[in-house]
């Protein structure tokens, strides 16, 4: 989601490539990720002080569903992970896919998140831009025990994002981002838990990515 408020612009696709890139652009002033991390709020604290898009913030948590097989393989991860969210309540890719790693992160015994918003969280965003050079809302980083960043998700799921980079010329505005939603509303979350769940894979296992 664009940060100028508004739902036009190009789309990029989220891929290893991004982390990297990212990573290598932000050594030289990386953030205090433990600070930030420390200062952020809670799902629940974020969601009841939403003054847009509530419903979806709620219904989306509510509804949100993890297979034992996808809490299975974040359990099996060794150590202690962290989501650190950059997101907006008016962001439309926020409210779809935020609510899910919540649900994850509820539910599996070490994995914990926590959200800031884009004017706290700038920095992250600027050093984790998509391909086509946007900073955007949600941009995700996956933070070991040590809050070292070992992995990204930036606006969307990848087959999202890949089907977005497709499209742009092929639709007009309106029915893409029609689609769009639709293609939210059938996967219910699906493909944003299971890359969240290869980004932690990735990093336990040594080679941290952005998924997608």
């Amino acid at each position: 989601m664009l940060l100028a408020v508004t739902l036009l612009g190009a789309i990029g696709l989220s891929g290893p490539s991004v982390c990297a890139v990212a990573d290598s652009a932000a050594r030289a002033t990386a953030p205090d990720y433990e600070a930030l991390y420390r200062g952020g709020r809670t799902y629940v604290e974020f969601r009841d002080a939403a003054t847009q898009r509530r419903q979806a913030w709620r219904d989306h948590y509510a509804r949100a569903v993890v297979g034992d097989a996808a809490l299975s393989r974040v359990h099996a991860a060794p150590g202690a992970w962290l989501l650190l969210v950059v997101a907006e309540d008016w962001c439309g890719d926020s409210a779809n896919t935020i609510p899910y790693l919540a649900k994850l992160a509820d539910l599996a015994d070490n994995l914990e998140l926590r959200i800031i918003n884009s004017r706290v969280g700038r920095q992250i965003m600027e050093s984790h831009r998509t391909p086509d050079g946007r900073a955007a809302t949600p941009t995700v980083l996956l933070l070991d025990e040590r809050f070292k960043a070992v992995g990204c998700f930036i606006e969307r799921p990848g087959r999202l994002q890949a089907w977005f980079l497709e499209n742009p010329d092929r639709l007009d505005d309106d029915e893409l981002y029609r689609k769009k939603y639709e293609w939210y509303a059938q996967d219910a979350g699906a493909a944003t838990i299971n890359d969240a769940v290869a980004m932690i894979e990735a990093a336990a296992s040594g080679h941290p990515s952005c998924g997608g």
